[in-house]
C-alpha cells in the first residue's frame, strides 16, 4: 500500500467519522455534509453522483448514512474505501451510545440535555428543507416535466390525501420507468430509422 492510498483512506476516515459524530437526524442530514465535503469541497464526486447514491442508499436495507459513507467510500476508492468510510460511519454512534448507556438515568433527566436536543431538532429540520430544495432544484434542471410534476403531486398525496408514502414511491417509480422505456424506445426508433 502506498502512502496516497493512506493519505486517502485517512482522509475518509476522518470525514466520514467528522459527519457521523456531528450529525444528528438520520441519514437525510448525513447527505448535505457529504456535499460539502465531496462535492463542494473536494470535488471527488458530482451532485448527479451523489443524488444517485442517494436514492441507492434509501432504496437499500440498513441506514441511510451507513449505506451513502459506504458507496461514496466505494466511489473514491474502492472496497478500502467502502469498509474505511463504513468503519468511520459506525464508531461515533457506537461511542456515544457507550457512553450514554452507563449513565443513562443522569442524561435523561438533564435540563441541558434536554433542551440541547430540542435544539437540534429546529437545525435538523432546516438541513432535511434545505437538502430537499437542493434535490427539487437539480430535478427542474433536467427539464423533464413528469419529474418535476411529480415533486408537488407526490407531497399532495402524502400530506393532504394521506396516501401512504410506499404507495407513492412505487407509482413514481413505476411513472419513471415507463418514460424511461417510451424515451429509450424513440431514441431506438430514431437511431433505426435514420
Amino acid at each position: 500500500m502506498q502512502l496516497k492510498d493512506l493519505k486517502l483512506y485517512f482522509l475518509l476516515f476522518r470525514i466520514s467519522f467528522s459527519i457521523s459524530a456531528f450529525t444528528f437526524g438520520g441519514g437525510y442530514i448525513v447527505i448535505p455534509m457529504i456535499r460539502r465535503h465531496f462535492v463542494d469541497n473536494l470535488k471527488i464526486i458530482s451532485e448527479k453522483e451523489l443524488l444517485d447514491m442517494a436514492a441507492i442508499a434509501q432504496s437499500t436495507p440498513g441506514a441511510i448514512a451507513v449505506n451513502i459513507a459506504v458507496l461514496v467510500g466505494y466511489r473514491v476508492s474502492g472496497i478500502g474505501g467502502a469498509v474505511i468510510c463504513g468503519i468511520g460511519t459506525i464508531l461515533p454512534p457506537i461511542i456515544i451510545l457507550s457512553i450514554i448507556s452507563t449513565g443513562y438515568r443522569a442524561f435523561r433527566d438533564n435540563r441541558l440535555i434536554s433542551a440541547t436536543l430540542k435544539g437540534m431538532e429546529a437545525g435538523i429540520a432546516a438541513a432535511i428543507v434545505d437538502l430537499v430544495i437542493d434535490m427539487c432544484n437539480v430535478i427542474v434542471k433536467e427539464k423533464n416535466w413528469l419529474l418535476t410534476l411529480m415533486i408537488p403531486a407526490s407531497f399532495f398525496a402524502t400530506f393532504f390525501l394521506n396516501i401512504n408514502v410506499i404507495y407513492v414511491i412505487v407509482s413514481c417509480a413505476i411513472l419513471s420507468f415507463i418514460q424511461s422505456h417510451l424515451h429509450n424506445k424513440t431514441r431506438k426508433g430514431e437511431l433505426g430509422g435514420g
